[in-house]
């Protein structure tokens, strides 16, 4: 009988740094237990609802946001670190837009449903924020993000210029708040066991075994 893979949802959000480097980690996780069967799925959050449509100004949304923006460039630093040693350029110098995501996260639904690569265009999103200072919430830009996962891009544009599945991603967004998501990364092992933040791969590793073998999933 085949076992049944493990399932790992990554609630997390593409203007998220943190999230980012949760992908990384998980990843290098993930080639630690390659003896447990694992889907990931990789489900929608907004880091900022009150962003509008178009976006607004990256640099003047986080100093409204947290006004000190020496501690906020301190945190940068250390973002840049730890993603150094995880091969993650984060380039927080060439961010201009902060960009409402919910566009986003339907080129990703779609990218789900088509049964496509989904984590290669997560991680393209990412890169195009964080590396190369892209807006995410620009249509052209997402339309082309979609091509990594066989999205065709004239199909893509049609889509965002419509308002479909809005309403489904933002009921899933909910959703996850109502079940208790306040933060993110959110790593949700088997639908049952919760693993908030982006933890070290060793510590996600054993979280995976350990969900793992209490699913009966290993031993």
């Amino acid at each position: 009988m085949t076992t049944p893979p493990l399932t790992i949802d990554v609630v997390s959000d593409v203007v998220c740094p943190w999230c980012y480097l949760g992908r990384r980690r998980l990843s290098l996780a993930l080639d630690t237990v390659p003896d447990i069967p694992v889907v990931v799925r990789w489900r929608p959050f907004l880091l900022d609802p009150s962003i509008p449509p178009d976006g607004v100004d990256h640099r003047e949304h986080l100093a409204a946001k947290f006004g000190d923006m020496s501690r906020l460039d301190a945190a940068h630093e250390h973002l840049t670190t730890l993603g150094r040693e995880v091969g993650i350029d984060y380039r927080f110098d060439r961010v201009t837009r902060y960009p409402h995501t919910v566009d986003a996260h339907r080129v990703v639904r779609w990218a789900t449903e088509a049964d496509g690569n989904v984590d290669a265009l997560v991680g393209r999103l990412f890169a195009l924020h964080f590396t190369e200072g892209a807006d995410v919430g620009d249509h052209k830009v997402l339309a082309e993000a979609g091509t990594v996962a066989g999205l065709d891009p004239a199909e893509t544009a049609q889509r965002l210029a419509t308002d479909r599945d809005q309403a489904a991603v933002l009921a899933e967004i909910n959703g996850f708040q109502r079940a208790g998501v306040t933060g993110v990364p959110c790593f949700i092992l088997a639908g049952r066991f919760g693993v908030m933040g982006a933890q070290s791969p060793e510590i996600l590793a054993r979280s995976i075994r350990d969900a793992a073998a209490r699913t009966g999933i290993a031993a």
